[in-house]
């Protein structure tokens, strides 16, 4: 599994998770959060997001899943524009060209007609479209009720089978 952090999405780890780690440490930090390092070998690979040589910049990199959370509107609109200015916009670029599945989970809100145009056009193109929002029929308690059922809906459109929210039973 990779890792890649934008600028961004470093002060939105420091805002919004209270991770202050800079680059390589906040991937450690992680790798030890969710335990992703227990054979002692580690699983999760940090990239330089400024890092355009890394593998992931190749369609021979046999990536062929994507997530891109959050994903702003700034992202989204140079990856549906083919812009690759970055590693994140790269590696999603290499996952359409490759039809592999490229999930997206734009978080902003309003949405203006550009948006949407972008969201479409990249939906055109094969990547899912995840917006960050929550179901209520489960009634969450918590703001991690919630986080969990996102990211249950992400783990689902990947195909990996999860128990982090209650499904709705009709």
């Amino acid at each position: 599994m990779d890792l890649v952090i934008s600028p961004s999405g470093f002060l939105i780890l420091k805002e919004e998770l209270g991770f202050s780690r800079p680059g390589k440490d906040i991937a450690k930090a992680l790798m030890e959060f969710f335990k992703f390092n227990r054979s002692g070998k580690a699983r999760l690979h940090y990239h330089e997001n400024a890092d355009i040589s890394s593998r992931l910049s190749s369609g021979s990199s046999l990536k062929r899943a994507m997530v891109v959370c959050p994903c702003s509107m700034g992202t989204l609109a140079r990856i549906s524009s083919g812009i690759s200015g970055n590693l994140i916009e790269r590696a999603a670029d290499c996952v359409l060209k490759e039809s592999g599945l490229l999930v997206l989970v734009p978080r902003e809100t309003p949405l203006n007609a550009i948006h949407l145009e972008n969201m479409l056009k990249l939906k055109n193109a094969g990547a899912v479209m995840l917006p960050a929002m929550p179901g209520f029929y489960f009634k969450p308690e918590t703001i991690e009720d919630m986080v969990d059922f996102m990211v249950g809906k992400i783990l689902d459109s990947l195909g990996i089978e999860n128990i982090l929210y209650r499904r709705w039973k009709g």
